[in-house]
């Protein structure tokens, strides 16, 4: 019988010296939680059933939970910003992690315009890379793994910002988060998820596409390779589901190039991708994000990405929180990939401080068309964001064109009058419509008192034929 107890009290001790717990990549040292909020803490363990306290060293607090199947997750409540701290996971065995910052932490997300790095090409590179030096401000590199079905986890660990871990980092990621160090002067945490050449589709769930025919139609136009995610979820399994316990304070997207092709569903797609991040984040997340710059794509029509710019134009005014930056003056018509992502990111810095962090005195948007009226022969356009006056850039308005009820555009006059423009062409007597800058290639020079670009648009609602407009 001693010989029994005794075999039965080694089996429970090499239990116990094997079993492990573990905890998904974001979790890390040098990690930045969400300040002033609720952070998911969660892991496995080899252990079927045993208690694991999770304490955080700026408030002291345990929290406990028993483990499921192995499987555990606490809610570990952040104080405001501060640190570094440590995080103590304490089981079977402890895990301590270290040099935790409580700060904002923003996710980074879209195809190459935000995955392109210093070293990929930016504007006076080596003298920004050289100052790079902010240890408050942490990333987190997400890997560019494909996957048909959703990952419980992706490889990757957090790192202090300094020149030789910027220099591979999206550079309008960075930018962002020194904006929004510089200004609320707390520790700021960016996770990077991109891949370039994405389209929209495999950024949301495949059901969700399926589900609907005209999202399921265009999504048959995508390419797909074996080492590309082209399908529907493909990136959103791979680079999205493993972090969506992870609190973040909001989102910030450039993409929108790869979607030219089917170009009239990205009226549908884009506002479909932030609801189901925001479903997924279980918040109504703050989601700002780019439109994208002129380029000359050799179309034919020259109007596909005019056509996304106006479904990203639409989904701003559609969807609450959501803020979009206007690049149509820092573009460059050679290069898809222009260089000045400084300025880029400062405007998207405007609308985060503004709108989701409450600074005041600070113009956040270029004008956004709000209304028309036909006078005669002219046609006056109405403005957001202009309240103080209009400007132009250069002695004459660009990119206005006007049309009659023939639907035929022509070049327009156009006229700055306080904050109205005034739009007019002797070759339509009966004006009905106006579209600014309504072209792949349109480089207009419209701006507010604050020096901030005029999104495109069209006032009509006529329909489009991207092969034969």
């Amino acid at each position: 019988m001693k010989k029994i107890h005794l075999l039965i009290l080694l089996l429970l001790t090499a239990n116990i010296s094997f079993a492990k717990i573990w905890l998904p990549s974001i979790l890390s040292d040098n990690m930045v939680l969400q300040q002033n909020s609720n952070a998911t803490i969660w892991g496995w363990t080899t252990s079927t059933a045993e208690t694991i306290e999770v304490i955080g060293s700026w408030n002291g607090e345990v929290v406990k939970v028993k483990t499921y199947q192995g499987v555990w997750s606490v809610t570990l409540p952040t104080t405001r910003a501060g640190g570094p701290y440590t995080v103590i996971i304490r089981g079977h065995e402890e895990i301590v992690l270290s040099n935790v910052l409580l700060g904002e932490v923003w996710l980074c997300s879209g195809q190459s315009n935000m995955q392109w790095t210093p070293e990929n090409g930016l504007l006076n590179a080596e003298e920004e890379i050289k100052k790079a030096n902010y240890p408050n401000i942490r990333f987190f590199q997400v890997p560019q793994t494909k996957s048909i079905t959703p990952q419980d986890d992706l490889v990757g660990d957090w790192t202090e910002c300094k020149p030789e871990t910027m220099r591979k980092f999206s550079s309008v990621a960075y930018f962002y988060g020194k904006e929004l160090y510089q200004t609320l002067n707390v520790p700021i945490g960016l996770i990077n998820s991109s891949w370039g050449g994405t389209p929209v589709e495999p950024w949301i769930k495949k059901e969700l596409i399926e589900n609907d025919e005209e999202l399921k139609k265009a999504a048959k136009k995508l390419k797909s390779y074996e080492w590309w995610p082209g399908l529907p979820g493909n990136a959103y399994n791979g680079m999205i589901h493993p972090i969506t316990k992870f609190n973040i304070a909001g989102v910030i997207w450039y993409q929108g190039e790869s979607n030219r092709d089917n170009a009239f569903s990205y009226y549908k797609s884009f506002p479909l991708l932030i609801e189901f991040w925001r479903k997924e984040w279980g918040k109504e997340l703050p989601f700002y994000f780019t439109q994208i710059a002129p380029f000359n794509y050799k179309s034919k029509t020259n109007i596909e990405a005019a056509v996304v710019r106006d479904a990203q134009l639409y989904t701003m005014l559609a969807l609450p929180k959501t803020g979009m930056v206007v690049t149509n003056d820092i573009g460059n018509l050679k290069n898809i990939h222009p260089i000045n992502k400084q300025e880029v990111s400062k405007r998207l810095s405007l609308w985060a401080l503004v709108k989701t962090y409450g600074v005041k005195d600070l113009m956040f948007s270029g004008p956004i068309y709000k209304s028309m009226e036909i006078k005669k022969n002219k046609i006056v356009l109405y403005f957001d964001y202009a309240e103080n006056g209009l400007i132009k850039k250069e002695k004459e308005l660009r990119e206005f064109f006007i049309a009659g009820e023939d639907q035929k555009f022509y070049p327009a006059i156009a006229k700055i009058k306080n904050n109205t423009v005034v739009v007019s062409s002797k070759k339509v007597k009966k004006p009905v419509a106006v579209r600014f800058a309504f072209s792949d290639t349109a480089l207009p020079n419209l701006y507010n008192m604050s020096g901030l670009p005029a999104s495109a648009f069209r006032t009509d609602d006529w329909e489009i034929d991207i092969n034969n407009d």
